[in-house]
This record gives structure tokens, sequence and C-alpha cells, in this order.
């Protein structure tokens, strides 16, 4: 395997607060890596910081992937999952809008991507609203928003954190069955049970003061 995120000295502050000091990080192409530690660690900064979505305040990340833009490969699922006021089907195809794919793809996609996330119905799911959904149910939808985008890098922060049993295990299928085909999968956790279902490197994540 070949290395895929590499980070020297990252640093992560916001004003006078450090979010994250972390003296060195890597994983290789296609490996599962679960990230523990306390609350105000840092795991969600960490995250944020592998997808792109901010800059560090110091160090260096190496992304191996395509440099162009690293976030067309990577996508990150939040632990508060975040869905429109829109139906179901908008919500889960609108990253293949924002790509410019037409109706067939979008409905092709919606289905692939729902039956993975758990749904045996998702014609019966494509027109309710954020409102009719239970907690596990949005965390599967806003998932199922991501593996439609066919992404290299899933980021995952408490995917399994506030969701009921039946949505608990279609995910961590789902995460396993990702890591089988090679996708790459960081995994922010509090459960100790997620490293090994996942049988993921375990990563102990520590805010030591700079």
């Amino acid at each position: 395997m070949s290395i895929l995120f590499e980070a020297h000295h990252l640093c992560r502050s916001y004003g006078n607060i450090t979010a994250l000091n972390l003296p060195f990080f890597s994983m290789e192409k296609g490996e599962t890596v679960a990230l523990t530690g306390r609350n105000g660690s840092g795991k969600s900064t960490l995250l944020r910081l592998l997808a792109f979505l901010e800059k560090p305040t110091s160090g260096t990340l190496h992304y191996a992937g395509n440099m162009e833009d690293p976030r067309r490969e990577i996508t990150l699922l939040l632990q508060e999952p975040y869905l429109m006021k829109a139906p179901v089907f908008w919500n889960v195809t609108l990253g293949l809008r924002l790509r410019g794919a037409g109706m067939a793809e979008q409905r092709k996609g919606y289905i692939e991507s729902m039956l993975a996330v758990g749904f045996s119905d998702p014609e019966l799911m494509a027109g309710r609203g954020p409102g009719e959904l239970s907690g596990g149910e949005r965390q599967r939808i806003a998932l199922a928003s991501r593996l439609i985008l066919s992404p290299s890098v899933l980021l995952l922060d408490e995917p399994t954190s506030n969701v009921d049993e039946a949505s608990e295990k279609a995910i961590l299928n789902v995460i396993r069955s990702l890591s089988a085909r090679g996708v790459s999968i960081v995994c922010a956790t509090h459960d100790r049970d997620i490293p090994p279902a996942l049988g993921a490197r375990e990563i102990a994540i520590v805010n030591a003061k700079p």
C-alpha cells in the first residue's frame, strides 16, 4: 500500500484555543482508521482538516490523491446530520446534481445508495421530509448522500452516536463493505466496540499543549 495522508506537527487553533496539536499522523490508501480520545482532544478538528474544509494553523498535511481538488475524492459525515428542508430524494441526490448529473443518473444513484444503507424500499422514502424521519433514518440518509458520490475517502464523526440498534448495524455494515472495496475510512468514535467491529487501526488522539 501507499501513503494516503501524512501530517507533521499539525496544529489548529481558534484564537487562543488550541483545538488540535498532533505531532504526527499517517494512514495508507485503503486503510480503516478509528480515532479515539476524550471530548476536546481534537478528533473532529482532525476530520475537518483531512476533508480540507479547514487549513491548519501550522504544520503540514499531505494528501496523495488528486491534488487539484481533494474534496472531490473526500467526503465527511458529521455527527449531527444536516438535511435540507426537502424530500429525501432531493437530499440524497444533491451532490450529483451539483456535479451536473442527469435525472437517470440521479435515480440510479439514489436507489443504489439507499439500498446500501439498509432501506429496503427507497421509492417509499423518496418523498418524505426530514421531519418524518427518526434520528437513525436521518443519519443513514446523510450517509447515502455521501455514498452516491463514490468517494475514495470517507470521514465519519461518531456515525453511530444517538441511533437505534438497526441503524447502527446498517451503518457498520456499510463501512465494512466500503472498506472491503478499498475505500479509505477514518472514523472518530467514543464507542470502544467500534474499532474492533470495523477491523480498524486505532489511533488515540491526545490534545497536548504546544
